[in-house]
């Protein structure tokens, strides 16, 4: 995975860069300590993971990141603990605080490629299904769940975790939303809230402000209704 890091303290730069080097399937490409200057990188040069501090004196991580039109994993470095939830609304896949040692950074990057590797086994299984019906892999602690698509209700953004409503019970996973949009059908799951994904299917009742699903109120989130109402005005 090609890798960058930003901090504009230079000696957790060093050290994250150093990190990133000694980790086999790591490629570090480049640091920075300029966030400014990060920021014109990324939208030149695609990459797959950035290490990035929060705290940054004249544009944030997590300014630096609205900036951004796409995103790539995220995984942030900062001496605060407050701003965990902050880095929860770019599907961060951790949050290290410093001083980073090696054994949590290399926790954080696992999980990376866990869910890389994940993806393309879910890929794999989803282009080799010939009909409507299908079924998605997810990963919860080390245990890992093949779940039809038509069995889930709904997902629900829970902290660093994502709760996945089906019939048969509840599953938690540490997946991104993102990764999660990624691996569902579009045409039968949609985002209609920064904290839920619902299936269309199991839609039982609509109401302007929020659907019902498996008998529990779901909110539509204000930036979604008018999107979610041109889908539903098509069905």
């Amino acid at each position: 995975m090609k890798c960058i890091a930003i901090d504009d303290e230079p000696l957790a730069l060093e050290l994250i860069s150093g990190y990133i080097q000694k980790t086999p399937f790591l490629e570090f490409v480049a640091g920075f300590t300029n966030p400014f200057t990060a920021m014109s990188f990324l939208l030149q040069t695609p990459v797959d993971l950035v290490f990035i501090d929060i705290n940054m004196p004249e544009l944030s991580g997590i300014e630096l990141l609205k900036s951004l039109p796409v995103l790539p994993k995220i995984i942030f470095t900062t001496a605060y603990s407050e701003y965990g939830a902050e880095s929860y609304e770019f599907n961060a896949v951790d949050y290290l605080l410093k001083p980073v040692k090696y054994v949590r950074f290399l926790k954080g990057v696992n999980k990376v490629f866990d869910l890389s590797s994940l993806k393309k086994e879910e890929t794999s299984m989803s282009s080799s299904n010939e009909h409507n019906s299908q079924s998605v892999l997810i990963k919860s602690g080390s245990k890992t769940f093949k779940i039809a698509t038509d069995d889930i209700f709904y997902i629900e953004a829970a902290g660093n975790y994502m709760l996945f409503y089906t019939q048969k019970g509840k599953i938690m996973t540490l997946m991104p939303m993102s990764e999660i949009l990624n691996i569902l059908p579009s045409t039968t799951f949609k985002r209609i809230h920064k904290s839920y994904i619902i299936s269309l299917k199991n839609i039982e009742i609509i109401e302007k402000t929020m659907v019902v699903i498996n008998k529990t109120r779901i909110p539509i989130g204000i930036t979604y209704r008018e999107h979610f109402s041109s889908i539903i005005k098509k069905k």
